[in-house]
């Protein structure tokens, strides 16, 4: 086994009442959304269906004050999806926590790594 086969991997949720309100999957859908200006064009880039995405928008929308994405429905006018400001936020909050996670577990990731059978 190379040390490529070893790493720590941490994955932080949000959580409210049980269902996670945000996490990495759920960010990179966001990032996604934005990227593209729709859930099924980020759905398709991502290899997930329209309608788990659409869940997954609509946890997040519920978890949280304001919505992290705005919709307007298809049709002649083309609809689409939009992340709000609050959505844009919360993305570089959760990259930020991410890169603070991988900078405080670097003190503690070789140890555990090392012990790991070869």
């Amino acid at each position: 086994m190379s040390d490529d086969d070893r790493y720590l991997k941490i994955r932080a949720r949000v959580m409210r009442d049980g269902e996670i309100a945000l996490g990495p999957g759920k960010v990179d859908l966001l990032e996604h959304i934005d990227r593209c200006g729709s859930i099924s064009a980020a759905a398709r880039a991502m290899g997930m269906s329209y309608r788990r995405a659409w869940l997954l928008v609509d946890a997040m929308n519920r978890n949280f004050r304001a919505p992290l994405v705005e919709s307007s429905p298809g049709g002649s006018g083309g609809g689409g999806a939009q992340v709000t400001d609050a959505g844009r936020t919360l993305i570089a909050h959760y990259r930020a926590l991410q890169a603070a996670l991988r900078k405080a577990s670097e003190r503690h990731a070789g140890p555990l790594l090392e012990a790991l059978k070869d």
